[in-house]
């Protein structure tokens, strides 16, 4: 018997796939005996945020990410395909009839025994997939296990901007007082630098203060640490108070004046590639229109495209980089596997990608087989791969995005072509991947 902790999106996706591969699976679920603040049912795959898994469409991450899973049998899709409302190209459910249709599908198979009530302890062999909200107790034993430095417990993520999209000719590279470089490749300056004038930086914090933020649920209301204060929290401080924060310039001359800047904005790579980089300082609450606004402002992002946005939420997820293999188990224990976004992934359709190849890898190592995971040029596989290359000492969770592929091999000016070609490179990857390994669909 394997046991799943959490009932989740992530823990019903495994469930699923190690029961279709013949393997018995006890999926503990604390809900109801031990409520949490944002769920309001005992349903299994309970959807709490919104209904929305995002897009469709090949050309968007998310979409090219439904296409994978399903392709592996996802029953998490199949539900949301059946609970399916009027929502344009996005995959959007009624959440009554979705949960409902995973709790009966879960509840109704003969090799899953749902069990009820709070999980204190690690299993082994087993698959940890509790989500944001991990109880206290089992936190409190993740802690101890993997040391506390391992489970964070507040999420401070700010906006990630696609490399190509940001402006060469307005920005500069420059470490303050050029005091780092690249890592692994010397070259002089660390960051990306976005020079401001004195009206420019009065412009962008007048439409800072007057940028809507958002306040979601009470369980998601989180308080302000210094070492994390949302970006309009800061600027209503005062007006020079990011001046003496993240937007500091002393030690950035601009290369073109020699001088510093009124204030600059910097950039840090996200990614070993280069083509994803975080706006230091720059956590935020501002509603998704109101941060593309404000920060079109800042001298070259005025064509800025996000990978993520930036948010603040209570949320519990380890340091994955630092803490787990590369198919997400302990690094002393390859059967104890964690799934969802726990470990660091973001979105309904992310946490659900790795439950599933969760499931797949229990059942093949349950069977003596070794783990396995999907191509880099997949996007499940280039989650997984951010979540084993991702700098530890800054390590924030990420979701589904065109930047964490490899580029093609040939450059293709057009956005919407280029997604699509990335898109159908990922597709045959997954394909041929499938048919290498004999990973059957466990489809519903």
């Amino acid at each position: 018997m394997i046991t799943i902790v959490g009932g989740g999106l992530a823990g019903a996706e495994a469930a699923w796939q190690l029961a279709e591969r013949g393997h018995d699976v006890a999926l503990l679920e604390m809900r109801p005996s031990a409520p949490t603040p944002a769920h309001k049912t005992d349903r299994l795959a309970e959807l709490v945020c919104s209904n929305t898994f995002k897009s469709t469409e090949l050309s968007n991450a998310h979409g090219l990410l439904k296409v994978e899973m399903r392709r592996l049998g996802s029953i998490i899709l199949w539900a949301a395909d059946s609970a399916r409302i009027p929502g344009g190209s996005a995959l959007t459910v009624d959440r009554d009839v979705f949960s409902a249709a995973i709790t009966e599908r879960i509840t109704g198979h003969p090799r899953i025994h749902v069990q009820r009530g709070e999980v204190t302890e690690l299993p082994s062999p087993g698959i940890v997939a509790t989500g944001p909200l991990t109880s206290d107790r089992l936190a409190a034993a993740i802690r101890a296990r993997l040391g506390v430095a391992a489970l964070a417990f507040y999420d401070a993520i700010a906006p990630v901007i696609a490399r190509d999209s940001i402006d060469d000719t307005v920005v500069y590279r420059a470490s303050r007082y050029d005091k780092e470089t690249m890592e692994d490749s010397g070259v002089s300056g660390a960051y990306l630098n976005c020079p401001l004038t004195r009206d420019e930086y009065e412009t962008f914090i007048d439409a800072l203060l007057a940028a809507d933020q958002y306040h979601a649920h009470d369980f998601d209301e989180a308080p302000h640490f210094e070492g994390c204060m949302p970006v309009e929290v800061m600027a209503q401080r005062g007006r020079e108070t990011l001046r003496f924060g993240p937007l500091k310039p002393v030690g950035l001359p601009d290369p073109r004046t020699g001088r510093d800047p009124f204030a600059v904005v910097q950039l840090r790579q996200e990614d070993r590639a280069g083509r994803m980089w975080n706006l230091v300082g720059f956590q935020t609450r501002l509603r998704i229109p109101d941060q593309q606004r404000v920060i079109h402002l800042i001298p070259g992002l005025a064509e800025a495209e996000f990978l993520r946005f930036g948010s603040i939420h209570r949320n519990s997820y380890l340091n994955t980089p630092a803490a787990l293999s590369p198919h997400l188990s302990l690094r002393d224990d390859a059967s104890l596997l964690f799934a969802g976004q726990i470990t660091g992934v973001e979105g309904y359709t992310d946490s659900s990608a790795t439950g599933l190849v969760a499931g797949i890898n229990m059942a093949r190592l349950t069977d003596g087989l070794l783990p396995v995971l999907p191509p880099p040029s997949t996007m499940i596989g280039a989650l997984y791969r951010y979540l084993r290359e991702a700098n530890p000492e800054h390590f924030q969770p990420m979701n589904a995005n065109f930047g964490l592929l490899d580029d093609l091999a040939v450059r293709v000016r057009d956005k919407r072509r280029k997604r699509e070609l990335l898109a159908e490179r990922a597709l045959n990857a997954m394909d041929e991947w499938r048919a290498e390994l004999d990973l059957t669909a466990a489809a519903p």
